[in-house]
């Protein structure tokens, strides 16, 4: 029903909001997954992390 007022209203087809719909989903999807990747990674590796008062400050930003 929400989909069926939601295009009624704005004069759009309910195929275009599900095509939205599962696009962004599907986005947001792929990152989530590329950032566990990435984290996995990191955690692999044996880089050294550094907190955010070290990044801001090597960035020259302003600590909050």
């Amino acid at each position: 029903q929400r989909l069926e007022n939601l295009a009624q209203k704005t004069h759009r087809s309910k195929s275009y909001y599900l095509r939205r719909a599962l696009e962004e989903f599907l986005e947001d999807r792929e990152d989530y997954l590329l950032a566990a990747s990435r984290l996995e990674e990191y955690k692999k590796s044996d880089k050294k992390g550094i907190s955010l008062k070290e990044l801001e400050k090597k960035m020259g930003l302003k600590s909050a």
